[in-house]
């Protein structure tokens, strides 16, 4: 590969580290927007490291597009998907139908369950927009407890998000690295599991009895004055519910021509791109290639063909069968757009910063460094997302920082293998979430917690997701 600068390795290292610091200090000290943090950190990075400024332009640019391209429609794709089962009342009716079914000490597992199922599609923050109205409500009904509730809920949202397709992490992981989407995805749902489990039920039941915490009765309260279903509405972008708004637009009380599109039909839903992408990696694991099947397979299992497939599935699953006309469903359709556009920016900005690492080569600096002395490429991967995270508070930050810092390394290893690394710099990101990150406060606002009880549950919580998520991929690396 030709690089853009000539610069020795010391150089390409003190390059590397001060677009990093950049990064770090404008997102937790200066408070910048990620985007743009990115932005100046590519050009301090290639700057130092000699490049050519049109070079660098050139370089960034090149991946921002490349990122947007691969990774952007799927991430727009899943984005529709989880407005539809948010609006359609679908993802309330997975939740209710799994929640009322069980009671007692089932109900932590059930809300973990649930969850994860619900995570599939959605955004980290719209799942808690989602599932803690629900939590508190069972937990004032029950006396299982908040926490005991609670957690499970939280974890099953924060696994899925960190460790499995289509969430934006994983997928800048999986293109940066040129990694198997249904393999990854396969090996995901296998580490999400236990990880689950750990993080969830088994942690929750442990620190619910050390954190006493009552229900917040103002959580509740949001119900109809604007918490829940108005946060929902501004995490979908503010355009309201579709199905509450009549031909000119304007709010519609006829809430009868609403009705729920049932829990299989939405479950079904959730789960067809899921199904399609598997498919696919077993096609590819256990038939012979050419073979009729195997050829069909792969192409639904294409992520774009199968996200797409679970779209038009949804308009009419969860769009027609919950009484939206044409013109409602595109609004949802339309309306699961703006609110990702900033994440979209941030990514694609990602991708163009990983493209400028590799074009100085700072990447096989550090894969040379990695192989001298013999640091394993999953552990390099898992360290170095950690400490991103930690430092910037941003999963999707750490994520692609890693990916682009150890993506020279993902050329000596085999399929199995590359895939295990995009989970566990997944893993990594996820570790120790405090102040500077966004879904910190977004848990202790809900939960209604003090700075000390969200560190002591939600912090250690992320942590030990992280942590068992990474176990969980060294394991299956022994076997893969």
């Amino acid at each position: 590969m030709t690089t853009i600068t000539d610069a020795g390795t010391t150089q390409l290292v003190a390059a590397a580290v001060l677009g990093i610091a950049v990064v770090v200090l404008l997102i937790a000290w200066a408070k910048w927007h990620p985007f743009l943090a990115l932005i100046l950190g590519t050009a301090a990075l290639g700057l130092v490291a000699g490049a050519d400024p049109a070079k660098i332009v050139t370089s960034f640019t090149s991946g921002l597009g490349s990122t947007v391209g691969s990774v952007g429609v799927l991430i727009a794709l899943g984005s529709m998907i989880g407005a539809l089962l948010t609006e359609s009342g679908g993802a309330d009716g997975i939740v209710q139908r799994i929640v009322t079914g069980v009671s007692g000490t089932a109900l932590p597992w059930a809300m973990a369950g649930v969850a994860a199922l619900v995570g599939l599609p959605l955004f980290f923050e719209i799942g808690v927009v989602l599932l803690v109205p629900i939590v508190l409500l069972v937990a004032r009904r029950t006396d299982v407890g908040l926490l005991r509730i609670g957690i499970p809920a939280l974890a099953g949202l924060s696994v899925l998000h960190g460790l499995v397709p289509p969430h934006p992490g994983p997928l800048v992981a999986i293109d940066s690295l040129h990694a198997d989407l249904g393999l990854t995805l396969l090996f995901g749902l296998i580490c999400a599991i236990p990880t689950v489990i750990v993080a969830g039920p088994l942690f929750g039941d442990f620190i619910a009895a050390r954190v006493p915490l009552a229900v917040p009765a103002s959580g509740l309260d949001r119900g109809r004055a604007g918490g829940p279903d108005a946060d929902a509405d501004r995490a979908a972008g503010g355009r309201g519910n579709p199905a509450d708004l009549d031909a000119d637009g304007t709010p519609d009380r006829a809430e009868g021509r609403r009705r729920n599109p049932g829990f299989w039909p939405a479950v079904l839903t959730v789960l067809l791109p899921i199904v399609l992408m598997l498919a696919r990696a077993v096609a590819e694991l256990t038939l012979a290639e050419g073979t009729g099947v195997r050829s069909v397979l792969e192409v639904l299992g294409t992520p774009v063909v199968a996200l797409l497939a679970g779209v038009l599935l949804a308009m009419w699953s969860l769009g027609y069968r919950a009484g939206f006309d044409r013109r409602e469903t595109s609004a949802v359709v339309g309306g699961s757009l703006p609110p990702i556009a900033a994440i979209l920016l941030i990514v694609a900005a990602g991708g163009g910063f990983k493209q400028v690492l590799v074009d100085t080569g700072v990447g096989n600096v550090v894969a040379d460094a990695a192989k001298d002395a013999s640091i394993n490429a999953l552990l390099l991967g898992f360290l170095v997302a950690v400490g991103i995270r930690v430092a910037t508070g941003s999963a999707t930050v750490a994520t692609i920082t890693a990916a682009g810092i150890v993506a020279p390394l993902a050329g000596t290893l085999g399929q199995s293998e590359v895939a295990l690394l995009v989970l566990a710099i997944g893993a990594g990101s996820l570790f120790f979430s405090h102040v500077n990150d966004a879904g910190f406060w977004l848990v202790k606002e809900y939960f209604g917690m003090t700075v000390g009880q969200t560190i002591k549950t939600w912090s250690v919580m992320e942590t030990i997701i992280s942590v068992v998520g990474f176990a969980c991929v060294m394991l299956l690396s022994l076997v893969v």
